[in-house]
């Protein structure tokens, strides 16, 4: 009898602790799965390594990677408040994040998450957006990346927080 009340009492904390899990995910923004990777500054001091690829020749270093229903999906976390799109350069940043993720992992992701303070979006990462980020990539590489690359907005609060605003001579005032 101890023995099956044991055993019960072990499963109800099981059964707590993976609800608790799933509720804080979803708090987060985070779709409901097992996190298989995760670069969030709650766990600091422990050093997790970037995804790479030299085949597309990419790195970087998504916030989580969560397996959902299967399929590894990337979760990129931003620090302010959700513009009413996400801006373009996000958008490709998760993108890349799908690129290295099906790389790695050899499963497509069908979508990553941008995840503001306020609200989230899903990025399906589709065909099309795959080729938009090789188009993207490619034209980097041509360019070879100038340190100052010409402004690709309007937005005058995007610019008081770039960390070129110094030297750009294209800042909006």
């Amino acid at each position: 009898m101890p023995l099956i009340l044991l055993a019960l009492l072990l499963a109800a904390a099981a059964v707590f602790l993976l609800l608790r899990g799933g509720k804080r995910q979803a708090e987060e923004g985070l779709p409901v799965g097992k996190v298989i990777y995760d670069d969030s500054s709650r766990r600091a001091g422990e050093e997790v390594k970037p995804l790479y690829s030299a085949r597309l020749g990419l790195s970087g270093k998504p916030d989580y990677i969560v397996r959902h229903q299967g399929l590894p999906v990337p979760v990129e976390v931003k620090s302010r408040r959700a513009p009413r799109q996400p801006y373009d350069s996000h958008i490709y940043q998760l993108a890349a994040y799908c690129m290295l993720v099906e790389e790695i992992f050899r499963q497509r992701p069908p979508y990553g998450i941008i995840r503001y303070n306020d609200r989230s979006f899903q990025v399906d990462y589709t065909p099309a957006l795959e080729a938009a980020l090789n188009d993207l990539l490619a034209e980097m590489r041509q360019r070879k990346v100038s340190l100052t690359p010409p402004r690709s907005h309007d937005l005058p609060e995007r610019c008081a927080a770039c960390g070129y605003r110094d030297e750009c001579a294209e800042r909006l005032e």
